[in-house]
């Protein structure tokens, strides 16, 4: 017998529109409060936005076999979701109006398997330096436990926001 999974997700044009308005901290709190639609990958993984403060964000999922890889146990590309999300919105986080960011690269470590028995899981976002074109932030995926799951290190490139 198959599974099924049913989601939906609001426009994410709303969101995109408002990038770079206000500061990237009170972006990712209208998004936090539900203010603004969550972006679709939110609602594909289940993952949340769970605390944002200046330079640090938390991202959850409590993990299911929709996230399984063919060998039985979350797959390194849902860890490395998390932890691209918690370091590029801790980033986001530091960000005054009219600035925004990519992602110019992503170094994850993966360190122990994740199955639906670990439990919730979250990544937890921080910046280690910001400059005037690029950003670094590393990230660490826990379990409830606060065991180190996998970490990543992202280095992010800061541009200005030119309107449409």
């Amino acid at each position: 017998m198959g599974r099924t999974r049913t989601y939906e997700w609001g426009d994410p044009a709303s969101s995109a529109a408002a990038v770079g308005l206000s500061s990237g901290l009170d972006f990712l709190r209208e998004l936090q409060a539900g203010n603004l639609p969550a972006p679709p990958v939110s609602a594909t993984l289940s993952m949340s936005l769970d605390e944002v403060e200046k330079g640090r964000a938390v991202f959850s999922l409590l993990p299911g076999e929709e996230h399984y890889n063919p060998i039985g146990s979350v797959h390194g590309g849902i860890y490395a979701t998390l932890l691209d999300s918690a370091a590029g919105c801790a980033v986001q986080s530091t960000l005054p109006p009219g600035t925004g960011y990519t992602s110019l690269d992503l170094n994850v470590k993966f360190l122990r398997r994740i199955t639906v028995d670990t439990g919730r899981v979250r990544a937890i976002g921080t910046v280690v330096h910001s400059g005037r074109r690029t950003a670094l932030a590393e990230a660490q995926l826990l379990d409830a436990t606060d065991r180190v799951l996998a970490h990543a290190t992202s280095t992010c490139m800061l541009f200005p926001l030119t309107a449409p």
